[in-house]
């Protein structure tokens, strides 16, 4: 449908054209973009006195499709642990602080931009938690388990001396040069980790919190717990792994049930 006149466009003619796209196969996410791009056309005619009717406000907004982050196994988990267990011997303190790292990013699920920003006093071995200082320097105080303080009390009690320089200051995880580790260094290390097991996704560390996140759910904890966990603003943005979760059980079901 071809308009020549802006002030004959209309909430149908708006409504053609995306029906039009749909139907050509473009994905909800170029849809959405596109209705944004005309609902801003729209009103800037009305503005500049081309058209008396804003067609565009009447536009409802489609949803661009979530794509459902992936997520690594249990199992793949354990094996990329154990990977890095054995090779201690060979890797030496930084064998250490790989394990504390790895350790710390799937039991909290935090970011990889809160993993580097910790500092020694942020770290309670005896209560087993962690203070964190998320988006917009939100506190937050998450837990971990005993694997993982066990990895961070043999990091920070043995190891972390090794790699300390005058740049160290109170950074709980230091690089080579003894500096505080970076993003990038962080994800390089935990891609290079998953990489050595072999046969499973390479995710980095964003990954281990998505895996964090949707481990916590199938164990049965609430979803407001795991917002909370992860510091999320809002509770919509943690719904995503409820449909992470209904997905494996989909699939499972799928694979097992005889009338599937």
């Amino acid at each position: 449908m071809s308009i020549d006149d802006p002030a004959h466009i209309s909430i149908a003619v708006l409504r053609s054209w995306l029906a039009g796209m749909h139907s050509r196969g473009k994905s909800r996410t170029t849809i959405a973009r596109r209705s944004t791009a005309v609902r801003s056309f729209t009103s800037w005619l009305v503005r500049s006195g081309l058209a008396d009717q804003d067609a565009g406000a009447l536009l409802a907004n489609p949803k661009p499709h979530k794509v459902l982050p992936e997520t690594l196994s249990v199992q793949a988990i354990d094996s990329t642990i154990e990977r890095i267990t054995e090779g201690l011997v060979n890797d030496g303190a930084k064998g250490v602080r790989d394990l504390a790292l790895f350790e710390v990013l799937y039991a909290t699920g935090i970011r990889v931009g809160e993993l580097v920003g910790l500092n020694i006093e942020d770290v309670d071995l005896s209560r087993r938690v962690l203070r964190v200082f998320g988006k917009g320097r939100r506190e937050r105080v998450v837990p971990f388990g005993v694997p993982a303080a066990q990895a961070l009390e043999l990091w920070i009690q043995v190891h972390r001396a090794t790699f300390v320089s005058p740049a160290s200051g109170s950074a709980l995880f230091l690089g080579t040069r003894g500096g505080r580790i970076d993003q990038r260094a962080v994800r390089r290390i935990v891609h290079e980790r998953l990489e050595a097991v072999g046969d499973i996704p390479s995710l980095g560390p964003h990954g281990l919190r998505h895996s964090a996140a949707t481990h916590l759910l199938e164990g049965g904890a609430d979803l407001r717990l795991v917002q909370e966990l992860l510091g999320h603003s809002s509770l919509g943005t943690t719904q995503i792994y409820t449909h992470v979760s209904a997905e494996r059980l989909r699939s499972a079901f799928t694979q097992a049930h005889p009338r599937a």
